[in-house]
């Protein structure tokens, strides 16, 4: 399904749109000459390899090879349809879109993603009346007191209570004649099992909107005010709502987090509220699932490759087990990361209305990390009796073996059996085969979509795109001259006289090159204009990785490397001629038919040539 955007509207969001801006709402950019840097948002990497171009409007890493402009960054990074990334980028903008000039077909295929963005909108106004405006509320606007929570937080977080009741909600929806096949998949209703009809997922809740960075409710989450089970009900995984990928309340904490360079990670929705409301905005909640890989990647992109996460976990057994799931992800990820130890019996909630902010602060700048948590807790929890030790031993296997790097795994493991008294080569033998088990899986990682361990050597192009793009003995020269027209327009016609394309042996670059062609003027538009016009991803990811470049062009040089390039050709038809001969000579059958392939190809390229120059 797909919405109608004028082509004039979309050059019109194009031209107004400004890459670093959109970029920056993600990944913390520097400035490094004329382009900005940073860590990439797409793969884990410790070196920012990632690159923005304000003057090409386009960016790139040579870390992972992904590659675009500002419509397909917003595709790639929020998982959306080009219409999708113009309708935000033109609201970010201010640009309107005439809706009106649309045909009813048109309007039937409007996106899915809009049309449950729109749906969750209206029950999120719902359940906002539900607390401030119905009787019903009241007991909801109570329980908030009670917890301390001040008007300015449950605004800010758009805060809103679900009824007692099989039925409010549904009711609410057909009453505005909305699908509820549409309103199921949001996850607000759920269908009845005995008989027809549907209910309420949320009922007699305080309700907590979740936010994507685009300030769009793609789910919620549910709290009982009593001693009921489950106490916490979310959102079920929807086309718009990913718990993988969704961070509660980081559409609010994103500046403070780069600001800061830092961000705190708590478990739970009010722990979250308590955070900010003592004025530690740069705080972020987990969604009743654990910390992901996706979860670091996306907080790396905002404190940037020297900042800090600290978790802010109950220090109870659940506490001690979130920090031991989430130990190997920031050990593989090569992230700063620390825990504050609170009081036993205390929560970040309960912790910041007692004691308050100077506390919290004094507990941060004495968080610990990760490991040695794990150590004291494990000391604490089984004592050093030879059972004991034995068991801390078992207990800390796993978290030891996660540590890639050789000296931190000797440092922690010297640490450990200087705690617990024992011999610290008899630590290091008991995790010896786990960690050439995760070495392995570190060097081919399982991480979803693109969270790869690739090169991130920004002089050399990464090998998945070597691999696809740039096989062949002229992949490098053929790479220069693309490169050289997609930087130095003013060659083209020169390419094309001289039929250059015809000699490419790579197909995907052979391609491109005949995108730039058709538009020998497109030194009046962007490259990112370019980008647009080429359908095929991989090749998208060429054109930016070759137009990133800052390298300086003249015309003398372009018409050097162009005749080079026919030379080469040349001397390789002679020494293939030379290869044919000796071949015959030797009555290598194999060999002549290899050889005589490549010179039936030659010849078809020659013969080309000559027909475009009789044109």
């Amino acid at each position: 399904m797909t919405i109608y955007i004028p082509e004039d509207k979309v050059s019109e969001i194009k031209n107004t749109a400004n890459i670093v801006e959109v970029i920056s709402e993600v990944v913390l950019l520097k400035k490094t000459g004329k382009n900005y840097v940073g860590l990439c948002p797409f793969h884990s990497e410790k070196t920012p390899s990632f690159t923005v171009s304000p003057e090409k409007q386009i960016f790139y890493c040579f870390g992972c090879a992904a590659g675009g402009n500002v419509f397909s960054f917003l595709m790639k990074h929020d998982g959306i349809s080009f219409p999708d990334a113009a309708k935000i980028l033109a609201g970010r903008y201010g640009i309107d879109i005439p809706t009106r000039t649309m045909s009813p077909e048109q309007k039937r295929r409007m996106s899915q993603r809009e049309n449950l963005l729109a749906v969750n909108r209206q029950a999120m106004e719902f359940f906002r009346k539900q607390l401030l405006g119905a009787a019903s509320g009241k007991r909801a606007m109570e329980y908030l007191k009670k917890r301390g929570i001040n008007k300015e937080i449950f605004d800010n977080f758009n805060l809103g209570y679900a009824p007692q009741g099989w039925d409010n909600l549904l009711s609410f929806f057909i009453k505005k004649n909305i699908s509820l096949d549409l309103v199921e998949k949001a996850g607000l209703i759920v269908p009845r099992k005995e008989k027809s009809g549907f209910y309420d997922r949320f009922r007699d809740r305080l309700i907590f909107p979740i936010f994507d960075l685009n300030m769009q409710a793609i789910g919620f989450g549910g709290r009982v005010m009593d001693d009921s089970i489950p106490k916490y009900l979310n959102s079920p995984e929807t086309p718009v709502y990913n718990k993988s990928r969704s961070l509660y309340g980081l559409h609010l904490a994103k500046m403070k987090c780069r600001e800061n360079e830092r961000v705190y990670i708590v478990e739970g929705y009010f722990d979250l509220l308590a955070l900010h409301q003592h004025g530690l905005q740069n705080s972020v909640a987990t969604l009743g699932t654990s910390l992901t890989p996706e979860h670091v990647q996306i907080l790396k992109g905002f404190v940037g490759k020297d900042g800090k996460i600290i978790l802010v976990f109950d220090s109870d057994d659940a506490g001690i087990k979130a920090v031991q799931r989430s130990i190997e992800i920031f050990m593989r990820m090569e992230v700063n990361a620390r825990i504050i130890v609170l009081p036993e019996g205390y929560d970040p909630d309960s912790y910041l209305f007692e004691f308050g902010y100077e506390s919290f602060l004094d507990s941060d700048s004495r968080a610990r990390s990760l490991m040695f948590f794990l150590i004291d807790s494990a000391v604490k929890k089984h004592g050093l009796s030879i059972e004991g030790k034995i068991r801390i031993i078992s207990e800390m296997k796993e978290p030891l073996s996660s540590i890639n790097d050789n000296i931190k795994r000797s440092l922690y493991i010297k640490e450990l059996a200087e705690c617990i008294n024992i011999d610290e080569f008899a630590v290091l033998e008991k995790i010896r085969k786990l960690s050439v088990r995760n070495m392995d899986k570190a060097i081919r990682p399982t991480m979803p979509n693109n969270f790869l361990s690739l090169s991130q050597n920004k002089a050399a192009i990464p090998d998945n795109v070597k691999g696809k793009a740039f096989q062949g003995k002229w992949g490098r020269l053929e790479r220069q001259i693309i490169a050289m027209m997609l930087q130095f327009p003013q060659i083209l016609y020169e390419i094309s006289e001289r039929n250059i394309l015809d000699l490419f042996e790579n197909n995907a670059l052979k391609s491109i090159g005949q995108v730039l062609l058709k538009h020998k003027d497109y030194s009046e538009i962007q490259i990112s204009d370019i980008i647009n016009l080429i359908e095929d991803k991989e090749q998208r990811n060429i054109v930016a990785s070759l137009a990133i470049g800052e390298d300086i062009w003249d015309y003398e040089a372009c018409i050097g490397i162009i005749t080079r390039f026919e030379s080469i050709r040349k001397k390789n038809e002679k020494k293939l001629l030379e290869e044919i001969k000796a071949a015959e000579k030797e009555n290598d059958l194999e060999l002549l038919s290899k050889l005589l392939k490549q010179r039936q190809k030659m010849a078809l390229l020659t013969e080309k040539k000559k027909m475009a120059l009789l044109k």
